[in-house]
C-alpha cells in the first residue's frame, strides 16, 4: 500500500466540515462501569444512520465512534451528532449500554481492556503492546475540507499554533483509574506515550509533506499515514485537514463551539499564511494546557498568555471567516468552565459515582 493511498483535495465543495467523536461505552445501570460491547451495540444499531452519518468501531470494545455527515457548518454537523447520540440512547434498553463523552473513563481499572477483532486494530496492539492495554482513550476530531493540497498545508501549518488553546478548552479527563490525575486532560498525556502522537513540524509544501510521510511509513513499518496520530494532520484520502488534539466531550454545545472554532481558524490560516511556530514551543504549551486547562498560560503571538486572552483572539480571527452563533459557546466555556471543571464539581458533590452520573446525563440527556 502507498504511504499516501489517495489525494482527494478539491473533490468536493471546499471548506465543508465533519465531526467525529469517540464515546466510551458504560453499563446502563449505575455505577456505569466500562462495558465492552461495541460489536454487540453495532449489531443492534447498524452502522449507517441515513441522513446523519455513521456509527463505527474503534480500537476498543468499550468505545464507539460517531461520524457526522459532511456539513456546511458547526450547527449542521452537531445536529447530525445529536441524532447519532440519540440512536445510542434509545437502544439502551436493548443493548444494556450507554455512552459517555470524556477523554478517559474516570474509574476504569488499569488493564480493563478488550480490543476490536479487526486486523487494523490487531496491528496496533502488536505495535503498542502494553501501552494500548492500559485504558481506552477518547477524543473529538474535526475535519475541514480543503480545495487543494497547497491550501491544505497552509491550513495545517497555521492550525498547529492553535492546538494548545483547543486542548485547554476541551480538557475533559481529570480522573484516571479512580484517582485525580492532577491534570485537566490526563488523556492527552496518556496518548503522548504512543509513537507519532506529537505536534509535528510545519511543511514547506505538499511535496515536503509527502516525502516526510514516505520516510516515516518506511522507518516505522506501518501501512500508511493513517497510523500517524499527530494532533493535527493533513488527510489526503479524505481531502481534509483534521484536528485531533481534543478530549471527547459530554456537553454537545461544547462540541459545537470547538467545531466552529476549528472551522473558522482553518479558513483563517489557509487565507492568511504566516511564519510557523516551532514544534518544541508548541509541545511545551500543549503540556501546560493539558495540566492546567483554562488556567494555563500558553505560547501565542510570541509570548506566554492566559487561555482566556488567547481564546478571545482566536474567536475574533475565526469570526472574520464565518460569524456563526456557535462561536459564542467559547465565551461560555471560559465563564462556566470546561468538562474537567464540571467533572471535579461533580466529584465534590458525590465522588466518582456522581462524576459518572453527570457524564451520562450530559452526554445522553433524556
Amino acid at each position: 500500500m502507498a504511504a499516501i493511498p489517495g489525494v482527494n483535495f478539491g473533490r468536493g465543495p471546499s471548506y465543508q466540515l465533519g465531526v467525529e467523536e469517540e464515546l466510551i461505552l458504560v453499563d446502563a445501570a449505575a455505577p456505569h462501569g466500562l462495558r465492552h460491547a461495541a460489536t454487540d451495540l453495532l449489531r443492534v444499531l447498524g452502522s449507517e444512520v441515513p441522513g446523519h452519518g455513521r456509527l463505527a468501531p474503534d480500537t476498543y470494545e468499550a468505545e464507539i465512534e460517531l461520524k457526522s455527515a459532511v456539513s456546511q457548518d458547526a450547527g449542521e454537523a452537531i445536529g447530525h451528532i445529536r441524532a447519532l447520540r440519540e440512536q445510542i440512547r434509545d437502544a439502551a434498553g436493548a443493548s444494556g449500554s450507554l455512552a459517555v463523552g470524556a477523554g478517559l473513563h474516570p474509574a476504569a481499572a488499569f488493564g480493563d481492556v478488550v480490543h476490536i477483532d479487526e486486523e487494523r486494530y490487531a496491528a496496533i496492539v502488536r505495535m503498542l503492546r502494553g501501552l494500548i492495554t492500559r485504558t481506552p482513550t477518547a477524543a473529538t476530531h474535526v475535519h475541514v475540507g480543503m480545495p487543494d493540497s497547497a491550501t491544505a498545508i497552509l491550513a495545517y501549518n497555521g492550525l498547529r499554533s492553535h492546538l494548545p488553546l483547543l486542548q485547554a478548552l476541551a480538557a475533559n479527563s481529570p480522573y484516571w483509574y479512580g484517582l485525580d490525575s492532577g491534570f485537566a486532560s490526563a488523556r492527552a498525556q496518556a496518548f503522548r506515550a504512543y509513537p507519532r502522537s506529537e505536534i509535528p513540524r510545519a511543511f514547506r509544501g505538499f511535496d515536503d509533506y509527502a516525502r516526510t510521510i514516505e520516510g516515516i511509513v518506511a522507518s516505522a513499518e506501518i501501512a500508511d499515514y493513517t497510523f500517524l496520530w499527530w494532533d493535527v494532520r493533513p488527510h489526503p484520502l479524505l481531502g481534509t485537514v483534521e484536528v485531533r488534539a481534543m478530549d471527547a466531550q459530554s456537553d454537545l454545545d461544547t462540541v459545537a463551539g470547538l467545531a466552529a472554532l476549528v472551522h473558522g481558524l482553518a479558513l483563517h490560516e489557509a487565507r492568511n499564511p504566516r511564519p510557523a511556530d516551532g514544534s518544541e514551543i508548541l509541545m511545551e504549551s500543549s503540556f501546560r494546557a493539558a495540566r492546567d486547562g483554562l488556567e494555563a498560560t500558553i505560547w501565542f503571538d510570541g509570548a506566554l498568555r492566559g487561555v482566556p486572552e488567547v481564546a478571545r483572539k482566536a474567536v475574533a480571527l475565526a469570526r472574520r471567516q464565518m460569524d456563526v452563533p456557535e462561536l459564542e459557546i467559547v465565551e461560555r466555556i471560559l465563564r462556566d468552565g470546561n468538562g474537567a471543571d464540571r467533572q471535579r464539581a461533580a466529584f465534590a458533590r458525590g465522588g466518582l459515582e456522581a462524576v459518572l452520573e453527570h457524564l451520562v446525563r450530559e452526554t445522553l440527556p433524556g
